[in-house]
């Protein structure tokens, strides 16, 4: 334990939809939820505006049109967060060099190794003043950060006053802050586990603290048992870690209708490891081992990886090795697949020629085998008989060559409908087009800043 208030830990609020919110201004003071549109997603972010009704993260977006059925339902628009998000950390590495990412909207950053020593009589200055910065070069985005003794504690302090607020918890004063708080505040503290906290009488840190250490580790196990006998102390001794080397890199997709199609599988391998290429060159680094990852439509879960001598950033090697361990896998892909994803571990810093038993150049993909009573493979069908969501989601950044930038608001029936307007117009008026207007065309928000 730090004998000062020396952790901080910032979190955006609703960051995802406060992102939109600011990019479109239409929709500042309602409710928008940030989510997978098709029959089968969840939602990613929810506006507080949204969260009255009910609506939180990782809900099924079926269940968040009931609770909120006015509210806005936008894809994501991951290059518009990304560059939210570099804004934010530029910010954060401003003030100290040790700042520790969890995620796109949240980090921890260690101010004894600010650049300057920080007044423990001024921390509440500091606090706000990075707050008027963040909320500045965002262009209006706010954030509510917490600042204490460990991570759990500046974790703690954030949560305590969100959205948009400032908590220092005094060193000394954290058993007593977190004491009367429901025993789920502690991470790794889940509904699993709360239930057999529960049978032994505990809802909250104070009823956790009566507990000794022996009877958790009898209940959850040594290691779960020792780590939440010793939060319950507030006790946390763990560094903020500048340096989080990232161990893989994976793309997958739940598919709207499973899909049967051999053709339709491979495309859609291909699809990923296209994308999974761009990211490690983006990151400059290369990979040794290629995984794929089936989910079946009986939710059946399966996974198949094989690691090789060399390293590779190239999209075509990493096709040919994810569609090799597809046609190889043994899954009875016959009834259709769910979920399908492409990864890459092993990372490295410098490539290497990879050598497959089949060469990566052989234009010929391999033969998913079908049950017996299956029709054999037919001709790709090409982009459009795949079962992907159109390109125009709504919440896409759109440009039209007479009315310039605006955003999708629907899409259907061979039309789309757009919203002219920006972060600095105001609300804009909505026009529709033909789906195939050659004056209308998917735009970019993070193009030049985020993958260069």
């Amino acid at each position: 334990m730090r004998s000062t208030a020396s952790i901080l830990h910032l979190d955006m609020d609703a960051f995802f939809a406060s992102v939109e919110q600011r990019d479109k201004p239409s929709l500042r003071g309602k409710p928008v939820i940030v989510a997978g549109i098709g029959g089968r997603g969840v939602v990613s972010t929810a506006s507080y505006e949204a969260r009255v009704f009910g609506v939180r993260s990782a809900m099924p977006t079926h269940e968040a049109r009931r609770r909120c059925p006015h509210a806005a339902f936008l894809a994501v628009r991951f290059g518009a967060y990304r560059a939210a998000s570099r804004l934010v950390m530029t910010q954060l590495r401003a003030l100290s060099p040790l700042v520790e990412p969890l995620s796109l909207d949240e980090a921890f950053v260690d101010l004894t190794a600010a650049a300057e020593p920080v007044d423990p009589d001024r921390l509440t200055d500091l606090v706000h003043a990075l707050k008027d910065r963040v909320y500045e070069v965002t262009g209006g985005l706010t954030c509510s950060v917490g600042v204490g003794s460990s991570k759990f504690i500046a974790k703690v302090a954030t949560e305590l006053n969100k959205p948009d607020g400032v908590t220092v918890i005094a060193p000394g004063s954290e058993v007593a802050t977190i004491a009367p708080m429901a025993v789920g505040i502690i991470p790794g503290v889940g509904p699993v586990t709360r239930e057999r906290l529960a049978r032994l009488g505990v809802r909250t840190v104070a009823d956790l603290q009566q507990v000794s250490e022996a009877e958790l580790i009898r209940e959850l196990g040594r290691a779960a048992g020792t780590n939440l006998h010793a939060l319950a102390y507030a006790r946390d001794d763990r560094r903020v870690e500048a340096e989080r080397e990232a161990k893989s890199i994976s793309v997958e997709d739940t598919f709207v209708t499973d899909l049967t199609s051999p053709v339709d599988l491979a495309a859609e391998v291909d699809r990923h490891a296209e994308e999974v290429a761009r990211r490690l060159r983006t990151a400059q680094l290369f990979a040794r081992t290629i995984t794929i990852k089936v989910k079946l439509a009986d939710f059946s879960q399966h996974t198949r990886s094989r690691t090789f001598d060399g390293a590779t950033d190239r999209t075509d090697t990493i096709a040919a090795a994810a569609q090799e361990l597809l046609a190889t896998s043994g899954i009875d892909l016959g009834a259709g697949v769910r979920l399908l994803g492409v990864g890459v571990s092993g990372l490295t810093g410098v490539g290497q020629d990879v050598l497959f038993d089949r060469a990566p150049s052989d234009p010929t993909p391999p033969t998913v085998n079908p049950p017996t009573a299956s029709p054999a493979p037919q001709p790709h069908p090409g982009p459009s008989r795949l079962r992907r969501p159109t390109p125009w989601l709504p919440g896409a950044d759109v440009h039209h060559d007479e009315y310039g930038p605006g955003w999708v608001w629907g899409a259907g029936r061979g039309r789309v409908t757009v919203r002219f307007e920006t972060a600095e117009t105001g609300p804009g008026k909505v026009r529709t087009f033909a789906l195939d207007d050659p004056h209308l065309r998917l735009a970019d928000p993070g193009a030049g800043t985020l993958d260069e």
